[in-house]
């Protein structure tokens, strides 16, 4: 268990308060999960950034009457802190019974609160039912590689040694899996999620990243630090031309949580797909 999730609202019984209360945000800090990695602030390998998509937001109008609308918050990759996924929710329904004057005045209130708990700062978009709507659900880039015929033995955590290539020849592609779970480390809840892989370099044998992507089934880290332990193991066996790598994940308390990890500089979409 991260040692500052100790202390957060995750797994334990709290109070929903309806009121704005922004003291309600958890930051733990990414310096102890990126010194497991091997990395620290200063030698991140990658860019990225967390989409973070919020379904039970609402608010009042000055007339009294609720509003409900869906958030976007984008927070950068290499940000000090993450937001506590509990403390967030709760911040969240904290609004439920506090008026703002418009929508731009509540997208303010949101960004100066979710910054300061990240550390950076972080990009906030209020979205209606009908933008949602409209846009539907997508599909994933590539090829899906769960229908390959593997054998898995080992569950309990990431196993990188499984992970093969052909050396001998350079491919640029994207491939997909649903099966990636992981699970909460505080409360052992399941995650469950869904991950690409887009990189030019040596070939990826599908059959053995399809057994890596499952050895995570059991393993007990957060959403971020899965995805960067993905995108570090690829890029240690494949040393690409580049490298993205990131994960959809089921929202749980109306929440769902996306990292995105790459080489490049890029535009990250915040795409819906049919399990969120």
């Amino acid at each position: 268990m991260h040692p500052a999730a100790e202390h957060s609202p995750l797994g334990k019984s709290s109070e929903y308060i309806s009121t704005y209360t922004p003291s309600l945000l958890f930051p733990i800090p990414r310096a102890a999960k990126w010194a497991e990695l091997g990395l620290s602030a200063d030698t991140l390998p990658y860019k990225g950034v967390d989409f973070w998509n919020c379904f039970e937001l609402s608010w009042l109008l000055p007339s009294g009457k609720p509003v409900v609308a869906i958030g976007e918050f984008s927070i950068p990759a290499d940000s000090p802190n993450i937001i506590e996924s509990k403390s967030f929710k709760l911040y969240l329904n904290s609004l439920n019974q506090t008026t703002f004057v418009d929508t731009q005045s509540l997208e303010a209130t949101l960004r100066t609160d979710l910054s300061f708990a990240a550390g950076k700062p972080v990009t906030v978009r209020i979205r209606s039912l009908a933008d949602i709507e409209a846009e539907g659900v997508m599909a994933l880039p590539g090829a899906c590689i769960d229908g390959l015929d593997i054998s898995v033995s080992n569950y309990e955590h990431p196993r990188p040694e499984l992970l093969r290539c052909d050396d001998s020849r350079v491919v640029e592609e994207s491939v997909h899996s649903h099966l990636l779970k992981s699970n909460c480390p505080v409360t052992s809840q399941p995650d469950w999620g869904s991950v690409v892989v887009e990189y030019r370099g040596a070939a990826l044998d599908h059959a053995s990243l399809l057994e890596y992507i499952v050895s995570f089934r059991q393993h007990s880290d957060f959403h971020e630090q899965c995805v960067e332990r993905i995108f570090l193991d690829l890029q240690r066996l494949l040393k690409p031309e580049k490298l993205t790598v990131y994960a959809r994940y089921v929202r749980r308390g109306g929440l769902d949580i996306n990292p995105y990890r790459s080489t490049e500089n890029t535009q990250f979409l915040n795409v819906r797909l049919a399990r969120q």
